[in-house]
């Protein structure tokens, strides 16, 4: 799960990953590494929500934390440079090519491989770890036991707002320097969403030389131009709801944990400071208007298909597509991927009944109410 196989984010990288390397070896994957950092966060909270009722998890809580430290910091090992996932120049992750040899090299696509990092963040109520007071002691004391792991990630001991704690890979320069990139218009920041692939690679494909072959993986906003499994699918530029959901319940556990501390500007470049919650709820609105009407009543959705924009029988019937161009936000691939596309509906309960004060004061806890419909709201 760690070193290759199918990860689900198809033709992302030069390399078909669910082949083998032409170049012998592994690849050690931000992005993976990233899924299990969040699978393992993931794991913590449904053992302390168990802890409640049954002190028999108390155990799995601390085991989960020492996975979640451990994978985090393996990202971030600075004990050899050219392993080290984190690219402190360019202030991006990126894979791993690790060749049979032991040397390696980083792949510098610019892609949601370097965001997924990003998404694995969980916060810990402080009202939860006073239920538990034994699981709270032992808690901070394996962080200080494996400061040798803290010392790269950020700190899950450390208050935030309403004493709350964070578990994340990245610290707040880290953070600072991802987002700089993610909310740049000519990167990562569509009029619909957050792209797949950074528009920066337009004009400057990434290219990989071996044995006389070149690997290329250039920004391709709409249906793949590769045949790479089979070219049904492209995660090199358009816009895909799951992966913004996540990075949007991302920025409101960070928001929730460093309330109005943390202001960053957006878009990069306009000169406006905005804090994480105003991010998300930004780009829940430009995902928002994929789906909505324009003044002249078309809908991006339908792009250039005119019985489903102006014909009165079809215009006003959404279709749920698989993914979107990440230019004009026209649907692409299957047209009714209502399981993952259909969780917009969330952003519409969320950003409808929560606002930034509520979640600074109440947390991420209030959020599974307002989808549920009983907020009070």
């Amino acid at each position: 799960m760690y070193e290759g196989g199918f990860l689900g984010l198809d033709n992302i990288g030069v390399f078909d990953r669910s082949a083998a390397l032409p170049t012998g070896g592994h690849l050690e994957q931000s992005d993976a590494t990233a899924w299990m950092t969040l699978f393992s966060q993931n794991m913590l909270q449904m053992a302390l929500e168990l802890s409640l009722h049954d002190p028999d998890y108390e155990q799995r809580v601390l085991s989960y934390l020492n996975k979640f430290m451990a994978t985090a910091a393996a990202m971030q090992d600075i004990s050899d440079e050219h392993r080290d996932m984190w690219d402190e120049e360019d202030g991006f992750f990126y894979n791993v090519l690790r060749f049979p040899d032991g040397h390696s090299t980083r792949l510098k696509i610019r892609s949601l491989v370097g965001l997924l990092p990003l998404c694995a963040v969980t916060v810990v109520e402080k009202s939860t770890l006073d239920k538990l007071p034994q699981v709270a002691e032992f808690f901070e004391n394996l962080v200080k036991r494996r400061s040798q792991l803290t010392a790269h990630i950020f700190c899950p001991i450390k208050s935030g707002v309403e004493d709350r704690r964070l578990l994340a890979i990245v610290d707040e320069k880290k953070l600072r320097q991802i987002l700089t990139r993610m909310l740049d218009e000519q990167e990562f920041l569509s009029p619909h969403g957050i792209r797949s692939l950074s528009k920066y690679h337009q004009e400057h494909p990434y290219e990989f030389h071996w044995n006389g072959q070149t690997f290329t993986a250039d920004y391709q906003p709409g249906e793949s131009t590769t045949g790479m499994f089979g070219g049904n699918s492209n995660w090199r530029g358009p816009v895909w709801i799951p992966v913004n959901i996540l990075i949007i319940r991302a920025l409101l556990a960070l928001y929730a944990y460093y309330g109005e501390n943390f202001r960053i500007e957006c878009p990069t470049g306009s000169g406006k400071q905005c804090n994480l919650f105003q991010i998300a709820r930004m780009i829940a609105v430009r995902l928002l208007h994929i789906f909505l009407p324009d003044e002249y009543g078309r809908r991006s959705v339908f792009g250039g298909t005119e019985k489903f924009q102006t014909d009165p029988h079809w215009r006003d019937y959404l279709l749920f597509y698989e993914y979107f161009h990440g230019e004009d936000g026209s649907g692409l691939g299957a047209s009714h991927q209502t399981g993952w596309t259909g969780v917009m509906a969330a952003l519409l309960s969320i950003f409808g009944s929560l606002e930034e004060e509520e979640l600074a004061e109440l947390g991420m806890q209030e959020i599974p109410a307002i989808l549920a419909g009983n907020n009070g709201t």
